[in-house]
């Protein structure tokens, strides 16, 4: 292997290393923060965990166009298992036992001015404790995103080359489009009635509101995935200079399917 040869697969390793956590991190984002709070954006009610998770799909459909979707599968695996550790970091946390309340911190602690239904099902009365507060708001929302997650990213890819090889490999605005908004219909669906699904069985919730955090979930996401068209075309383009792709050619060898046709 030539030093221009190297330099240029190192080149492309670590776009990928950048694209994967930039998709990485808006996942993790959208676990730690969650339903911590919602937000008023225009017309839209929604979490404040949903605001980087459109990056996610970006990013998996500029790994689709120019790694292929072998990689894209397993950056989405990689993001399955991450899903997977922090929900076994909160429950480990939540099952052990606390330090004695002669040395327990006293912000850990929150005092309620009445009885509270937390998103878990659980009532509280007059207090609750800061950390039984975040499990129970971030535990199930990243139950349910795990659900979502693996319908609707593993969805995204799909499709994506599904239109991939239908167009034969013209018109990325339609794969791009027509694969994230069906990925995203699916993901808002289930992660807001998973998450929500307990309050809502509890009637501490009507369904007015959990069509209202669906439909605003959804059109926020849509509008990105729209939104962001422009901006993958331009990075597409720039990135297949920047790794020097012919149109069409993907930054590794794909073991189990031809390169497309340009």
């Amino acid at each position: 292997m030539t030093t221009s040869t190297a330099f240029i697969a190192e080149r492309r390793e670590r776009t990928f290393l950048v694209l994967a956590g930039i998709f990485l991190s808006a996942m993790t984002l959208l676990n730690v923060v969650g339903i911590t709070r919602f937000i008023q954006f225009g017309p839209l009610a929604l979490a404040v965990g949903v605001l980087p998770y459109p990056l996610t799909f970006l990013c998996t459909d500029l790994i689709s166009e120019l790694y292929g979707k072998g990689r894209a599968n397993f950056l989405v695996s990689v993001g399955l298992g991450i899903n997977v550790l922090i929900l076994g970091v909160l429950t480990l946390g939540a099952a052990a036992p606390a330090v004695p309340e002669a040395v327990m911190p006293p912000w850990q602690v929150l005092q309620l001015a009445a009885p509270v239904t937390l998103p878990n099902g659980t009532v509280v009365e007059s207090e609750v404790g800061l950390f039984q507060l975040i499990y129970a708001t971030t535990s199930g929302a990243v139950f349910a995103s795990m659900l979502a997650y693996i319908a609707a990213q593993y969805c995204d890819v799909q499709l994506y080359h599904f239109w991939k090889r239908l167009t034969r490999g013209k018109h990325l605005w339609l794969r791009n489009n027509f694969s994230t908004l069906l990925s995203q219909l699916v993901d808002s669906v289930m992660v807001v009635t998973v998450t929500f699904g307990a309050a809502f069985l509890a009637g501490d919730i009507a369904v007015a509101a959990l069509l209202t955090l669906v439909g605003s979930n959804y059109a926020f996401k849509a509008l990105c995935a729209l939104v962001d068209t422009v901006p993958l075309y331009l990075l597409v383009h720039w990135l297949r200079g920047f790794l020097q792709l012919e149109p069409g050619q993907y930054a590794i060898p794909q073991p189990d399917e031809a390169s497309p046709t340009p």
